[in-house]
């Protein structure tokens, strides 16, 4: 991301709202990051802490957080499609879309005349899930309010949060389909407990499925972890077996990637140029 401070003029205030929410080196920029990743934190651990069983002392409490959190984020999406370039494409980007969807639950219970209990049942309930999926926004480029990062390490925490994610929303999803009838998930705690012994295959069998759409829940979950963290794991295995060649193309075959002291090409043989150090 750039360094400079964005230009005045009869778009000004559109630049300065599109350049700070993308970057991460000004005073500013660093801590709109703080300030974004701290709320989704909290944000993910009040849709936890209300599937404990709490005083309506801190019921109320986690349900006012929630709002105010809510609230900030919506006028961050707003904020976000009115600074960009392109409207269209940033309201179709994933990214922005699992913005809308991480405030979806709390904006319908205070624009529609239904009771806040309906935030523990049903659709609201697991659409709340995704909230989780906004960190992936801190992860989309190298650059971050404490530096920049290598690639690989970039592609080891999506590995990270891929894993963690796939974990949580699983444990979501089980909870909003077991919590009404299965007496073994009481709460949050107990669903994530059982998808993290399921999706390792320890299986101890404490727990288990009671309906129909919690074992599907669980197929889905088993799936999602098969296909996810071995396509990102092959990256980062990619990329450490490739560390030490340069990416240099054969303008005959187009093979990239040859090893630092490579003349020539290892397909087909034609002479590539590459700068390389005598000296080493």
């Amino acid at each position: 991301m750039t360094s400079h401070a964005p230009t005045r003029g009869a778009d000004g205030f559109r630049e300065r709202v599109r350049f700070y929410l993308l970057d991460h080196e000004t005073a500013v920029g660093r801590t709109i990051d703080v300030a974004l990743l701290a709320l989704n934190l909290v944000f993910v651990g009040v849709f936890v802490a209300q599937t404990y069983a709490v005083s309506a002392t801190l019921r109320s409490s986690l349900w006012t957080a929630e709002v105010v959190i809510a609230a900030v984020f919506v006028a961050e999406y707003v904020l976000r499609l009115y600074g960009a370039r392109d409207r269209l494409g940033e309201f179709t980007n994933p990214y922005t879309m699992v913005d809308l969807l991480s405030v979806l639950p709390t904006v319908t219970v205070l624009l529609l005349p239904v009771p806040a209990v309906a935030m523990t049942v049903g659709f609201l309930r697991v659409v709340r899930v995704v909230r989780v999926l906004r960190f992936y926004r801190f992860t989309r480029d190298e650059e971050f309010f404490f530096g920049t990062v290598s690639l690989e390490t970039l592609r080891v925490m999506k590995l990270l949060l891929t894993v963690l994610v796939v974990f949580f929303v699983s444990a979501g999803l089980f909870y909003s389909a077991e919590f009404q009838t299965n007496p073994d998930v009481r709460n949050f705690g107990d669903a994530f407990y059982y998808m993290v012994v399921t999706l390792t295959t320890v299986g101890f069998g404490d727990i288990t499925p009671t309906t129909s759409l919690g074992r599907w829940v669980t197929v889905a979950s088993v799936l999602a972890a098969i296909v996810l963290v071995p396509w990102q794991a092959g990256k980062i295995v990619r990329e450490w077996t490739h560390r030490e060649q340069v990416n240099v193309t054969c303008p005959d075959c187009g093979l990239a990637y040859h090893d630092p002291d490579a003349s020539h090409c290892k397909a087909c043989g034609h002479v590539i140029y590459q700068e390389y150090d005598s000296r080493e």
